[in-house]
């Protein structure tokens, strides 16, 4: 649950802030206190997590975003790919980041030696691997 990771910590927090018991979180989510009490549990393996619906009732209910709750920051935009020659180009004309990218791949590319020698390294025993390793100063 990577969006609830410190909803646990939040909830009380908002409970403190509006001024509400778990009992009144549990009237406007409709569900019994004990559930409220599993949502704000410090274990892990004992927490439980509202429904979506539970959750938007606590929104619209006490004026809450969403985003205050849950945790929609990514750190460092990790669903953001990037490209070599695309996030690092300069320009602004995707003709140029787009030759940077592909100059970038052949770089990376295999030869047909280095395809040779890697199909050899993975049918060799663990022994052998050890041993080339060991001679690469790995």
């Amino acid at each position: 649950m990577r969006y609830m990771q410190t909803f646990n910590r939040r909830l009380p927090q908002l409970r403190e802030s509006r001024q509400l018991s778990r009992r009144d979180v549990a009237a406007i989510c409709g569900v019994d206190e004990a559930r409220v009490a599993g949502w704000e549990h410090t274990d892990p393996r004992l927490r439980s997590y509202p429904a979506v619906a539970e959750l938007m009732d606590l929104c619209l209910q006490t004026g809450t975003p969403l985003d205050q709750l849950l945790d929609l920051e990514l750190e460092g935009d990790q669903c953001q790919l990037e490209l070599p020659g695309l996030a690092f180009s300069d320009s602004t004309d995707l003709s140029v980041a787009l030759a940077e990218l592909e100059s970038v791949i052949e770089r990376l590319q295999l030869t047909s030696e280095e395809h040779e020698l890697l199909r050899r390294f993975r049918r060799a025993s663990s022994e052998n691997r050890r041993m080339i390793l060991q001679l690469l100063g790995q």
